[in-house]
């Protein structure tokens, strides 16, 4: 599988999605609304900062 950008950026929105409707679908007394405020944005930085060091670090093994 060749990464591209557009591989990259549907496979980030499929797992953050995945994370974000199973919090809404699991039975914790937490509302939709704070999960989509609080939970949803803070899992997308994490994972656009995890990404970017990933891809640095990839860059870097590729070439040392």
């Amino acid at each position: 599988m060749e990464f591209t950008t557009g591989t990259t950026a549907g496979l980030f929105v499929a797992i953050v999605a995945l994370g974000v409707g199973g919090l809404i679908a699991a039975p914790i007394p937490m509302a939709p609304s704070t999960i989509m405020m609080m939970v949803l944005p803070s899992m997308a930085v994490f994972g656009v900062i995890t990404l970017a060091i990933g891809v640095k670090h990839g860059a870097y093994r590729a070439t040392n």
